[in-house]
């Protein structure tokens, strides 16, 4: 067995292998941003090393967790025996992997050249074409001019989504309706991909707009043994993101179950595959198909686990120190049924923007069946450099019935100050009768807004907490409701507003996230924010809603742009968000370049009705 594990991770997932780690009797050494100097993985660990120099701090990912020679040099000094990726980061990278590997130091992963043949999308529906896993129709070749990416979109048929080929967690993908959206939405994934991947070669593939998003969990060895430990339904999602998985996933019959299993298996023996792995399925009337292997460990595996009562944090250690996996396939059963909620720092709906600062208060759920993985505490601050994930509740119960009625409780009690989060608006979705009936797809959020909106007052209203602030939001919206369209219930229930996003409506801007449909919320209309649409001085000054980057200008000074017109992207907490004109209109002064870092409120650009 391992000795010692450096993990090159932080947060929650950081925080999970070091308690598996310890009840191991494994010498855990973590590693930390400046950023991160008090993160509760920090003081959890073993040992706790900085991933900067005394009077150079460095806090963005790339000058830290990303900084593969740097890890290593830790990693080396400190003694560690292998190293532990999480997910995220290096997890999914190659290079890295192989770094280790020549270092003579142990990945807890799969090789670099499974990684390899899985990191890119292209090349891996060809290999599971060759493996007889069915796919969906699509582009997956070399040719990435815009000209022929348009035309094999149009071939397609709409809609089409574009999908970075060395992308994951949701990230460099965009839903296209119509031809005349294809350029816009290319660049942007574009440009998101080489950003978060260095790599912005993309595939196309046919969205099916009523999918379900089902994986299956694989396991392997490096004796040549590979099982599956069952499905998980991870088909409730924003922007391509999971909010709620499940285990099993509902509706299937033992046939498909059975079916998929063995595709999932298959895929990672033409790869062989060693330690854990997640592929990915679409599945839409009677029919699944091939989407992506992720290799690595995934943030949704804690429901696996309840079912199956494994510790797959402990048997990827296993598996990694050349041990044989501890079971064989007929000998995985399935007990009873798990959901994990996925806990964001956001505002509420329906722009969801990422919210940063200090947590000042924040208690957990309690309860035997309730378990949560979380990196965060009372008195933490969330950074504007990491992702938005503050922890997972995980609830299981005999049935689904009583799973979800446990989730819908544990979120209630759920308790943070000082930030936004979207707890609220998870339980919304998990009350809702649909979602009870098991009727997820990947649109259930577009399908279902009525529904969530009403459970989301009604959970409001039953929370003495947020009493006063769903009343004071129900007063501002009352009077432009009718402007809001089908959204115009929810916006009147968004009781964890942040003080930036409030501004954010004051100034009559919209952002354009992208939701799954690719088009911005009819709630963030221009006409919704600002009212009666008068023009003023605070439309005329755009200014950033959120703390972020400025990765793209989309146009400069003395541009004429109509409402609605892209001005430019800022990135924040790994998402994109679009910033757009809201009336016709002449950029009469920039103030912000590309690559800049600002802040809530920081005047960027001007605009002349």
């Amino acid at each position: 067995m391992i000795k010692s594990l450096l993990i090159a991770n932080r947060g929650e997932i950081a925080c999970r292998i070091i308690r598996t780690a310890r009840r191991l009797n494994i010498r855990t050494i973590a590693i930390y941003s400046a950023a991160d100097r008090q993160a509760l993985h920090v003081q959890l660990a073993d040992k706790a090393v900085p991933l900067y120099s005394v009077g150079k701090e460095a806090f963005s990912a790339t000058d830290t967790y990303l900084n593969q020679a740097l890890i290593l040099e830790i990693a080396k000094a400190q003694g560690a025996e292998a190293i532990h990726p999480g997910y995220g980061f290096l997890s999914e990278n190659a290079g890295f992997a192989r770094k280790v590997s020549e270092a003579g130091l142990i990945f807890v992963g799969p090789s670099a050249d499974a990684i390899a043949a899985m990191g890119s999308k292209s090349q891996a529906k060809h290999l599971m074409s060759e493996a007889g896993v069915p796919l969906l129709p699509g582009y997956h070749e070399s040719d990435q001019s815009t000209a022929t990416l348009q035309k094999q979109a149009d071939e397609i048929a709409y809609p089409v989504l574009i999908k970075a080929s060395a992308g994951g967690g949701g990230r460099g993908m965009r839903v296209v309706q119509s031809s005349s959206e294809f350029a816009e939405a290319l660049a942007s994934v574009k440009r998101e991909a080489k950003a978060a991947f260095s790599d912005d070669q993309v595939l196309l593939e046919k969205y099916l707009p009523n999918a379900r998003h089902v994986e299956i969990q694989v396991f392997a060895d490096s004796q040549g043994n590979c099982i599956h430990l069952h499905e998980r339904d991870c088909s409730i999602q924003r922007r391509h993101q999971k909010l709620i998985e499940e285990a099993p996933a509902p509706g299937l019959t033992e046939a498909t179950r059975q079916a998929m299993g063995e595709a999932a298996v298959n895929a990672a023996k033409a790869i062989n595959y060693s330690g854990a792995g997640t592929v990915e399925f679409l599945y839409q009337d009677g029919e699944f198909y091939f989407l992506e292997m992720n290799t690595r460990l995934q943030v949704e595996h804690p429901v696996t686990e309840f079912i199956t009562g494994l510790d797959l944090v402990e048997w990827q250690l296993r598996v990694a120190s050349g041990e044989a996996l501890p079971v064989k396939q007929d000998e995985i059963k399935r007990q009873g049924w798990a959901m994990e909620a996925r806990i964001n720092a956001e505002s509420g709906a329906p722009d969801f923007l990422p919210s940063t600062g200090a947590i000042t208060h924040l208690a957990w759920p309690q309860d035997e069946q309730v378990r949560v993985d979380a990196g965060f505490r009372s008195g933490d601050r969330i950074s504007v450099y990491y992702d938005s994930l503050l922890g997972k509740i995980i609830c299981h119960g005999s049935c689904r019935e009583e799973a979800a009625a446990r989730l819908s409780a544990a979120l209630a009690q759920l308790t943070i100050v000082g930030i936004d989060h979207n707890a609220s608006y998870l339980g919304a979705i998990v009350d809702t009768a649909a979602f009870r009936r098991g009727e997820v797809t990947t649109a259930f959020l577009q399908k279902h807004h009525e529904a969530i909106a009403a459970s989301l007052a009604t959970r409001a209203m039953s929370q003495p907490q947020t009493r006063a602030a769903a009343s004071n939001t129900a007063s501002l919206t009352s009077h432009a409701g009718h402007h809001a369209g089908d959204w115009g219930a929810l916006n009147a229930w968004r009781t964890q507003q942040s003080e930036a996003s409030r501004r954010y409506h004051l100034d009559a801007l919209y952002l354009s996230p992208r939701f799954a449909g690719g088009t911005p919320s009819p709630a963030t209309s221009p006409e919704a924010l600002s009212g009666a649409g008068h023009a003023g001085e605070a439309q005329r000054h755009i200014k950033a809603p959120l703390p972020g980057r400025v990765i793209a200008l989309q146009v400069k000074a003395g541009d004429k742009v109509e409402a609605g017109s892209a001005l430019l992207v800022m990135e924040a907490m790994k998402m994109e968000h679009t910033l757009r004109a809201s009336h016709d209109g002449v950029i009469a002064e920039l103030h912000c370049n590309e690559g800049d870092m600002v802040q809530p409120d920081q005047l960027l650009m001007e605009l002349d009705a």
